[in-house]
């Protein structure tokens, strides 16, 4: 007679047998949507990758080799949709719209899921309405002063020389409410200086004017500013990593010079609807972090002053967590109103 352990043994053997004629056949009408999901995906229809902004600039760089990358590991191709508006929003509301079926995904960042919930009401929660699948990287922000301030060689010279201005000094920024705008209140916080703030519409206009000398310091992340540092007019004077970077070796960190408070980061990750399928997310999470331990995609992404930073799903969705109750912080503290200049 058999025992039941036999029994048990011979029931899991026939289901894993039925199991692909399930799957296969007119069973699998009958799981529900998000099983039907993780089975077959990721299947060979095309998975759309949207990004918050129009081509070109950092953001555009990081979906599109993130994509390509992706397309290669995992044999399925992933094509860039570019939606640009809102700072974001058009973007993030299309991607909380979709179908958790894992065929629509986002290259979300610190403004969509970081600064922007810090300083306004949204249509769409960074949290509830997003699965957040992994980090993809992230680069510093770099506090530079202008042609207008040749004669400082430091932090400390910096703030000393914008207290002598008495408030007769000003910083350009990306808009209201971006990383470049809350990463120097956040300066003037911890510093005690004043700046006037001018804010404009993207940080390619900031640099032109702050190149020119008609604003006289600038937060950029160190991505937006690279190219612009081999000009002898702009003088970089710390960097908001926890260590220095190697494309600027002799600047220090802000931890180096005393303000081990302070620190920001650009980032960059993956994410897609609410309600995703857990093997979908835990499919594609290490997928990511496969694609990004790729010497070339390293590489790649540190020639743009990005390094790369694997996590979790559970580790990218607390630090966005975080990152969204200190740039809160920031604004409560300075009353910050995205319609303030």
């Amino acid at each position: 007679m058999p025992t039941n352990t036999m029994i048990d043994a011979s029931r899991r053997k026939c289901l894993s047998r039925a199991w692909p004629l399930l799957v296969g056949g007119v069973g699998f009408w009958l799981l529900p949507e998000g099983v039907k999901a993780a089975v077959t995906w990721p299947g060979t229809k095309p998975i759309k990758l949207i990004v918050p902004a129009q081509p070109g600039g950092g953001l555009d760089l990081v979906a599109r080799t993130t994509a390509d990358r992706l397309s290669r590991a995992m044999g399925t191709p992933w094509v860039v949709e570019n939606i640009g508006g809102g700072g974001g929003t058009i973007a993030c509301i299309t991607t909380a719209r979709a179908p958790a079926d894992g065929q629509t995904f986002m290259i979300v960042n610190i403004s969509t899921h970081g600064t922007n919930p810090a300083v306004r009401k949204l249509p769409y929660d960074p949290l509830k309405d997003f699965t957040h699948i992994g980090m993809v990287g992230g680069s510093p922000n770099v506090l530079v002063a202008g042609p207008g301030l040749a004669q400082v060689n430091s932090v400390d010279e910096l703030v000393s020389s914008l207290k002598k201005k008495a408030g007769d000094a000003a910083y350009g920024s990306a808009g209201p409410g971006t990383s470049s705008h809350l990463v120097m209140e956040q300066f003037k916080l911890v510093t005690g200086i004043e700046l006037t703030h001018v804010p404009y519409r993207g940080i390619g206009p900031a640099m032109v004017d702050f190149m020119a000398g008609r604003t006289d310091v600038l937060f950029p992340g160190l991505t937006a500013v690279l190219q612009h540092l081999k000009s002898p007019k702009l003088k970089p004077l710390a960097v908001t990593s926890a260590t220095r970077h190697p494309l600027l070796p002799d600047v220090p960190t802000f931890a180096e010079i005393g303000l081990k408070e302070f620190s920001s980061l650009q980032w960059y990750g993956l994410s897609g609807p609410a309600r995703l399928p857990e093997d979908i997310t835990k499919l594609l999470n290490a997928q990511l972090n496969r694609v990004l331990q790729e010497p070339e995609v390293i590489a790649k992404f540190e020639a743009e002053a990005l390094a790369v930073m694997p996590m979790t799903s559970p580790q990218f969705t607390s630090y966005i967590r975080e990152d969204i109750t200190r740039w809160t912080k920031v604004v409560k503290d300075r009353k910050i109103s995205v319609d303030a200049s």
